[in-house]
């Protein structure tokens, strides 16, 4: 008798349980972290092509800034960004570019910046910490630039 009373203490039937409990949050965290920095990493690498595109025709000739900013965007539309018109594209069409040597030539440079938002990862931040900034959206900046044809 004494030796099932001592089995009983010894037992081990909720430990998996709560050892399941503490670890599966973080483990859920890191693999969402993963998935959430992958899909940022898309969107900045869709970003930077999206401003070569618009860099290639900003170096056209007799091309204005409209068909730049539709090229851009028509590329971030393509590459499924949700809101393409959210993207902010600068273009500066008299800066120089070095040639080699102490040769410049003429060039122009187009900068797009978007807003980017983690689905997951935003809210929960905003749950654990309280301040303005946390859970606002990472704003993405990327630039090409391209030397002019004449």
């Amino acid at each position: 008798m004494a030796r099932t009373r001592c089995a009983r203490t010894t037992s081990e039937r909720g430990q998996a349980l709560l050892e399941v409990a503490l670890t599966l949050p973080l483990l859920l965290l890191v693999a969402v972290g993963i998935f959430e920095f992958g899909r940022a990493y898309q969107t900045w690498q869709i970003l930077t092509n999206a401003a070569r595109e618009g860099a290639r025709v900003a170096v056209l000739p007799g091309v204005n800034d409209g068909a730049v900013e539709a090229r851009v965007h028509q590329y971030l539309e393509a590459g499924l960004i949700p809101d393409p018109d959210a993207a902010d594209v600068t273009i500066e069409r008299d800066t120089t570019v070095t040639i080699g040597g102490a040769a410049t030539a003429s060039a122009s440079r187009v900068d797009v910046a978007y807003p980017f938002t983690f689905i997951v990862l935003q809210p929960v931040a905003r749950l654990v910490v309280s301040g303005s900034t946390v859970g606002a959206p990472l704003t993405m900046t990327t630039s090409a630039t391209m030397r002019n044809e004449m």
